[in-house]
C-alpha cells in the first residue's frame, strides 16, 4: 500500500536528470510517496517534485547548464568550486526559476535529505523544517562534493555531499519504518565502483578530518556493499528499482544539453514503461 512505501533517490551529479525524468512522470500520474529520502542531485530533484513544479528540474538542470555561472572551470578559478553553489542554491530558486516554498512546506510528504558530517565521517539527515534558507543550505550541503564545492556550515556542523557515506539511503528509509521502497538509481545494472587512485590527495586535502578521509577512501566498498544489499532486498520483493536501461552517455559533470535531454527522456520513458509493474508492487501488502 502506498502509505507504507518510501521513495529513495540516489545522487550522481548531472546523471540526476534521469531521476528528474522519472519524477516528472510521477507528477503527471499524481503519484506522491509519503516518505522521500535523497542525497545530492536526488534530494534536489525531490524538492521540485514535492513543490509540484512540473518541468522545473528540466528547466534548471538542462536549461541553465551552459550558463557561465552554473558549471565551469572559470568558477573553479574564481570561487574554488566547479558548480557556482551561490548561483544554483540562492539565485536560481529565488530569482530565475522561483521555487514554490509554500507548496513544498505545505505538502504532506515527509522529506529527508542526507549529508555527511565531515568531523565524524557519519551521515547526518535533515528533514523538511526550518526557514527557506535553511532548506536551501541543507540541499546545498547534500550536493557539495569534495574538491568540487566548499564545505557548508549549518547548525554548528561542517557538511559535505550526502553520497559520500550513504550513497543510496535505503537503510535509513527502512530504519524510519518504511520496509517497502521504490528506488531510483542513476547507474546501469551491473555497475560497480572502483577503488579511487586519489587517496593521497584526499589525505592531503582533508588531513584535519581523519574520519572523513577514512570513509572517502572506503567509498567504493560502501557503494558496492549497498548495491549487494539492494539486490538481496529486491529478490525478497521489498524493493522496486527504476534505473537507466540504455548505456549511460552522461557523466557527473556533463554539459551537453542533447545528452542530458536524452537521459531525462529516458527516465520519463522508463517510468512509463514500468508503471504497470510499479502499480502491482504498490498494491502488494
Amino acid at each position: 500500500m502506498l502509505e507504507k512505501t518510501g521513495l529513495v533517490l540516489e545522487g550522481g551529479g548531472m546523471r540526476g536528470v534521469y531521476t528528474a525524468g522519472v519524477l516528472e512522470f510521477f507528477m503527471e500520474k499524481h503519484l506522491f510517496f509519503p516518505y522521500i529520502i535523497g542525497v545530492s542531485a536526488g534530494a534536489c530533484n525531490a524538492a521540485s517534485y514535492l513543490s509540484r513544479q512540473k518541468e522545473r528540474n528540466k528547466q534548471v538542470n538542462i536549461g541553465y547548464i551552459n550558463h557561465p555561472n552554473y558549471l565551469s572551470y572559470k568558477n573553479l578559478w574564481r570561487k574554488k568550486q566547479l558548480f557556482d553553489m551561490d548561483f544554483i542554491f540562492n539565485e536560481i530558486p529565488t530569482q530565475h526559476v522561483p521555487f514554490d516554498f509554500d507548496t513544498f512546506y505545505n505538502s504532506a510528504e515527509r522529506f529527508v535529505v542526507g549529508t555527511t558530517d565531515i568531523e565524524t565521517g557519519e551521515p547526518m539527515y535533515f528533514e523538511k523544517a526550518g526557514s527557506q534558507q535553511d532548506m536551501l543550505t541543507v540541499l546545498r550541503a547534500s550536493s557539495s562534493l569534495p574538491f568540487i564545492a566548499p564545505i557548508v556550515k549549518h547548525e554548528n556542523k561542517q557538511l559535505l555531499d550526502g553520497g559520500i557515506v550513504d550513497p543510496i539511503p535505503i537503510r535509513k528509509a527502512q530504519s524510519d519504518g518504511f520496509e517497502k521502497n521504490v528506488l531510483i538509481l542513476t547507474r546501469n545494472k551491473g555497475y560497480t565502483k572502483k577503488k579511487s587512485s586519489t587517496g593521497w590527495l584526499v589525505e592531503r586535502a582533508f588531513s584535519s578530518y581523519p574520519q572523513l578521509v577514512n570513509k572517502m577512501k572506503k567509498r567504493y566498498f560502501l557503494y558496492n556493499e549497498t548495491l549487494k544489499y539492494i539486490e538481496e532486498q529486491e529478490r525478497e520483493g521489498s524493493l522496486f528499482i527504476i534505473r537507466p536501461v540504455e548505456k549511460l552517455e552522461v557523466g557527473r559533470l556533463e554539459k551537453n544539453q542533447q545528452k542530458l535531454t536524452a537521459l531525462y527522456n529516458q527516465g520519463y520513458m522508463d517510468a512509463e514503461r514500468l508503471y504497470e509493474d510499479l502499480q502491482h508492487f504498490l498494491e502488494k501488502k
